[in-house]
């Protein structure tokens, strides 16, 4: 039996992992991080490794600012491993609040997210969402250009890379739209050369944003870009690319 525990502990997030499987005896648990450490070191054990995954554990959440620590009560009666990180602070979001008796039409924070990576778009989705923003996923060009018929974003981020319809040819259909010809576009790739940039900026993209993308400046972007709806309306130009 597995169990997953995850809690916070003042300024460090907790994460604990439990097993009832065959434990630790109290005289290896001292050394169990050590490079090619092994449990069953017996030339009969069924279980075949080179001792190098708890040793690469203990580099990477040390490497986070974290620690990592492994206890058990003894053979057979289980394992526990804490790892502890401390938490980082996401600054608050600072842009125009959605008050119903302000001057801010809640259209202009409608957001499509495109992208065939399900994992890459939802957690694109969830950090818009967590910010305020109406968000509307598609997989791929063609689910997109059905979605956007009644959604209407104001803001788009195209996967370049995408089956079917790639992101320039996605971009291209979308402008073509009816109420969609002011819609900033965000160009996502893997790719983030100034020729790259540069033929984003031809296609009409607004930004260009490399993956992994950053966060904060995802959001200052944003933030910036809700005052200019909310105010001047759109920029037609596509002159200011992000990097």
């Amino acid at each position: 039996h597995l169990a997953l525990l995850v809690e916070r502990d003042g300024a460090e997030a907790v994460i604990r992992v439990r097993d009832s499987g065959i434990g630790i005896a109290a005289e290896q648990l001292p050394r169990l991080f050590e490079l090619f450490m092994q449990v069953d070191s017996s030339l009969e054990r069924v279980v075949s490794g080179l001792g190098i995954g708890l040793t690469l554990v203990k580099n990477l959440v040390e490497l986070h600012g974290g620690t990592v620590q492994a206890l058990s009560a003894g053979i057979d009666q289980g394992s526990e491993f804490v790892v502890r990180l401390p938490m980082l602070e996401v600054p608050a979001f600072t842009g125009p609040a959605l008050d119903a008796d302000a001057a801010i039409n809640t259209q202009t924070r409608r957001i499509l997210v495109v992208d065939d990576n399900r994992d890459a778009a939802t957690s694109l989705a969830m950090v818009l969402r967590l910010t305020g923003y109406e968000v509307e996923i598609a997989y791929d060009g063609p689910t997109a250009l059905r979605i956007v018929t009644d959604f209407k974003p104001t803001v788009a981020f195209l996967d370049i890379g995408l089956p079917v319809m790639n992101g320039y040819e996605l971009a291209l259909q979308l402008k073509g739209k009816a109420g969609l010809q002011e819609t900033h576009l965000v160009a996502l790739t893997g790719y983030g050369q100034n020729s790259d940039k540069e033929r984003s900026k031809r296609a009409g993209f607004h930004a260009h944003l490399v993956k992994p993308i950053d966060i904060l400046a995802l959001r200052n972007m944003l933030e910036s870009w809700c005052k200019e709806f909310d105010t001047v309306g759109h920029d037609r130009n596509p002159s200011h690319l992000a990097d």
